[in-house]
């Protein structure tokens, strides 16, 4: 089916004239979601169309998605690229619509109808599922959700996490997002005090009883989704105990191919092996309750368990065997073995969603919107595109690679705007085109609150200031409408 789509795109192109000369080209442009994807597409947008108007909504009064509610707090390294994305919204051509709900506020048709160019930035903020019983029970969540309870996302507040009524936790996954959630739980928390983690996240790690966290695979070592740095970090926190297991250490002749076409991969795999033969020789000290890590590789769960209808008391495993060859990779299968272990917090890190937006095509089982190279493809016409439309991010490609990926991705959606721009395919002559301007009317007419990148401005510089009183970086506020207060000047 792309294959079709990219031909006829190729073919389209061909037969098109060259349009408007860039620089010059009057653009009205809306970047929906203002992470990564959002800000790189904007700044790439800025150079390439040096007259265009970028306006960069986001759902949340405050900019940055993941940077700001996904990077661990004891990661602030990786938030530096914030200054970057700083300097983009603070330049002549940009705009932030802060508090602005696609569906809510303003609708996909009214933003295409206000807008030469609409691009979709605003990730994925779902989860996969499990699809096991037991998924509603107390004591389980995404790891997403824990993430920005953690990090302080308003839509995560008020999750139930409870650390004090049990010592134990598995986590379903060993990507970096399992890692990170881990690390949190078991890290010593004085080494937390002083980093931007909320502070109900923070209390609740100083009354928490976790001393174990199980991170669960169905397959081995090798597939392991982590990379090797966030490995080395969890692998290396003071006094934790880590538990490999040497026969999982066992590796066939795929795993080998895997590892010569992947130097990530066989870094992992190496750093498994070390652990693996460190925790053979480790002992412990006696009358100590050290913080434990285990590693679970080749099992899958299959039953969350629960002690009554409700709350979750442990996990039954099905022990797996890895199937396939070269051509198909290698996936896990259950061979009818069980065993079950016992723990009271559950978190699924089997990967994020995208969820649509009325009126935009999508592909349900991928989660992803139909594109070729950051164009939407039409749902009516399954050879064209919808004229104007670009996806770029998680939205375009699935919730994969770190921060840095979304450079080249930015890079390729911007690429196709250009090309239809030159191409004429993007009306860059209409004059009835409102963009920002537009769009306040119709976001005044509704009551939206809206918070401009200097009203962001107000709530960082109160977040610094409330972060210097406790000792912190920042102490982020947590409610939407006390950013607005504070956005506006009404909270000094």
């Amino acid at each position: 089916m792309m294959g079709r789509v990219a031909a006829a795109l190729k073919l389209q192109l061909k037969h098109n004239t060259w349009g408007r000369a860039l620089s010059t080209s009057p653009l009205h442009i809306c970047v929906v979601g203002s992470g990564p994807a959002g800000f790189y597409t904007a700044e790439k947008l800025l150079k390439r169309f040096s007259e265009a108007k970028v306006d960069i909504l986001d759902r949340l009064p405050t900019p940055f998605g993941l940077v700001r509610s996904g990077v661990a707090p004891d990661h602030p390294e990786t938030k530096v690229v914030i200054n970057q994305f700083t300097r983009v919204a603070s330049s002549g051509n940009c705009s932030f619509f802060g508090n602005v709900r696609v569906d809510r506020d303003i609708t996909l048709s009214a933003l295409r109808n206000l807008y030469h160019v609409v691009v979709l930035a605003y990730g994925a903020e779902s989860d996969r599922s499990l699809g096991i019983p037991g998924e509603g029970l107390s004591g389980v969540h995404s790891a997403r959700e824990f993430v920005w309870w953690y990090n302080g996302h308003p839509d995560c507040v008020n999750l139930p996490v409870n650390l004090k009524d049990t010592d134990t936790a598995a986590i379903f996954g060993q990507g970096n997002v399992a890692l990170d959630a881990a690390r949190i739980l078991l890290r010593p928390v004085n080494e937390l005090s002083a980093t931007d983690i909320s502070e109900h996240a923070l209390s609740a790690l100083h009354e928490s009883n976790i001393r174990k966290v199980y991170l669960i695979g169905r397959r081995g070592p090798v597939q392991a989704a982590c990379t090797a740095k966030e490995l080395r970090e969890i692998l290396g926190i003071q006094g934790l105990e880590v538990e490999v297991k040497q026969a999982d250490m066992v590796t066939t002749e795929l795993d080998h191919d895997e590892m010569k076409k992947s130097r990530s991969h066989k870094r992992v795999y190496e750093l498994f092996c070390k652990a693996a033969a460190a925790s053979s020789t480790a002992t412990s000290v006696i009358g100590c309750v050290p913080r434990q890590l285990q590693f679970v590789f080749y099992r899958s769960p299959v039953v969350l368990l629960a002690s009554d209808s409700s709350t979750l008391t442990g996990v039954r495993l099905e022990k797996t065997v890895l199937s396939g060859d070269a051509n198909t990779g290698q996936r896990a299968v259950g061979t009818g073995e069980f065993e079950e272990i016992n723990c009271g917090l559950a978190l699924k890190s089997i990967g994020y969603k995208s969820l649509p937006v009325e009126d935009l095509p999508f592909d349900h089982r991928k989660g992803v919107v139909p594109n070729v190279q950051g164009r939407v493809v039409a749902t009516a016409e399954p050879l064209g595109f919808e004229p104007g439309l670009y996806v770029v991010g998680w939205l375009k490609r699935g919730p994969t690679g770190i921060i840095g990926t979304n450079l080249n991705c930015a890079e390729e959606t911007v690429q196709s705007i250009v090309e239809d721009a030159q191409r004429d395919l993007i009306d860059v002559q209409s004059t009835n085109k409102m963009g920002g301007f537009g769009l306040k009317g119709l976001l005044e007419e509704t009551g939206t609150s809206v918070v401009s990148f200097n009203e962001w401005q107000n709530i960082d510089r109160k977040e610094v200031e409330l972060g210097m009183l406790k000792g912190k970086i920042r102490e982020k506020v947590v409610v939407i409408q006390d950013m607005i207060s504070i956005a506006k000047g009404l909270v000094l």
